[in-house]
């Protein structure tokens, strides 16, 4: 688990976790605001009147900004945060982060297209459902030569163009994979029909991330024309159940990006277990510490530390950035 997540690390010790791997080099905003919060004691002392579960930088973070807090300086925003706290609580208690990025599957179509198909495609974590539409967005990738590579769905270009920046042996695909089936499973499901839970996900965007915000915007209609049907429960709870729900005769691919590190040890090795026992196959990209051995498989650990780890049935594939900006396929021996 990341510390920035971890209920059981102090909250000035989170917010500069925080500020220091996942916001440098992220957001210039978000960087300035957790570091200002790891050293100001007042500010610490509000947010320690949460549950240490709903902590988190990047919830409080997205709370504030959905009451309008704006992007700046921390002194304004540790003020405006003072003044605003009673509904900038209510907010975290009520919600949870629940990032919905379509530009993940960028950086996830590659692996999806390389695998037998037919495809039943589960995510855990899922929020809104966007990234369970891979099939129906177009990519742009960008070769490291400078070349370009585009794909769009069977029935055209579509209005979502994920650009991604790749490098390594990626296998990049001819066509798109055949999927016919999805669902997901979500604690809190966002309905991606309700005008509040989609400014929920605008707030959950970074403040500097633009394009993120013009392609959640563009992806939210896809989505409402075949919405994907997401379960409401607890993963471990409910993934054997919906695994037995999948066509016969499709490959059923479990698949989730920055999902278990709200998980606790416990919880995150007994869905590890269950991805071996269940006939599936199991696509995680998260954080490098946060699925059990795939750091370890790797010859040396990864330049950034922000960079994601792609594994296909827990054996490390590529290196990702976590938003799907950027894919670095590795080769045998990395």
């Amino acid at each position: 688990m990341r510390a920035s997540t971890d209920p059981l690390v102090r909250t000035a010790e989170r917010y500069r976790a925080f500020a220091e791997v996942e916001a440098r080099g992220m957001s210039a905003c978000y960087e300035a605001w957790a570091a200002g919060v790891a050293a100001d004691p007042a500010t610490v002392a509000l947010i320690d009147q949460l549950p240490a579960v709903k902590r988190q930088p990047n919830l409080v973070f997205s709370a504030a900004r959905l009451h309008g807090a704006a992007a700046g300086e921390y002194p304004a925003f540790a003020a405006w945060l003072c003044e605003h706290w009673t509904d900038v609580a209510a907010t975290c208690i009520t919600h949870a982060t629940q990032t919905n990025e379509p530009g993940r599957c960028a950086v996830l179509l590659p692996a999806l297209a390389a695998l037998a198909g037919p495809l039943a495609l589960i995510e855990v974590g899922a929020s809104a459902g966007l990234c369970l539409h891979p099939d129906r967005y177009s990519y742009r990738y960008r070769l490291a030569d400078g070349s370009e590579r585009k794909f769009d769905p069977s029935d055209g270009p579509s209005p979502v163009v994920l650009d991604c920046d790749v490098t390594g042996p990626v296998p990049l695909p001819e066509r798109m994979p055949d999927i016919v089936w999805r669902a997901g499973i979500d604690l809190h499901p966002l309905d991606v029909s309700s005008e509040a839970d989609v400014a929920w996900l605008d707030a959950l965007i970074w403040p500097e991330h633009d394009d993120r915000r013009a392609r959640l915007r563009a992806a939210v209609p896809v989505a409402r024309q075949q919405p994907a049907p997401i379960v409401s429960g607890d993963l471990n709870e409910q993934i054997e159940a919906l695994v037995a729900r999948a066509p016969a005769g499709a490959t059923v691919v479990v698949f989730h990006t920055a999902v278990l590190a709200y998980l606790n040890e416990a919880d995150r090795n007994r869905f590890s277990e269950q991805m071996t026992r269940l006939p599936v196959r199991w696509l995680s990209n998260e954080g490098q510490s946060v699925v059990l051995g795939v750091l370890e498989r790797l010859s040396e650990p990864p330049a950034e530390a922000s960079a994601f780890i792609l594994a296909l049935d827990g054996e490390p594939i590529a290196l990702t950035q976590p938003h799907g900006r950027s894919l670095h396929w590795l080769a045998p021996g990395d």
